[in-house]
């Protein structure tokens, strides 16, 4: 992971959380770090404010943006590693301009 994304998942203010619910029901709130936009689809990209398991402090997940049945944001998490990769490389990308 590149130094500045690493420079921006630091906790900060500014950024909006986003509270997802697991299947199970269960809340947990993320960081949003950025939303991006690739090949016309919003990807988010979340850090959780409590860390998973084995997860580090400079990780953070993808997950397409989609809109659920009632018209809300529909948050699926991306499991593909190239896209994963994808994302990110867009996202590294605003940070240079």
């Amino acid at each position: 992971m590149s130094k500045e994304l690493m420079d921006e998942m630091i906790y900060d203010d500014d950024f909006p959380v986003v509270t997802l619910l697991t299947d199970d029901g269960e809340e947990i709130d993320f960081i949003e770090v950025a939303v991006v936009n690739y090949k016309n689809e919003n990807y988010s990209i979340l850090q959780p404010i409590e860390l998973f398991e084995g997860m580090a402090e400079d990780e953070a997940l993808v997950f397409k943006i989609g809109v659920a049945e009632n018209g809300e944001d529909r948050f699926e998490m991306v499991t593909d590693d190239e896209l994963i990769d994808l994302v990110f490389a867009e996202y590294n990308k605003t940070l240079i301009k």
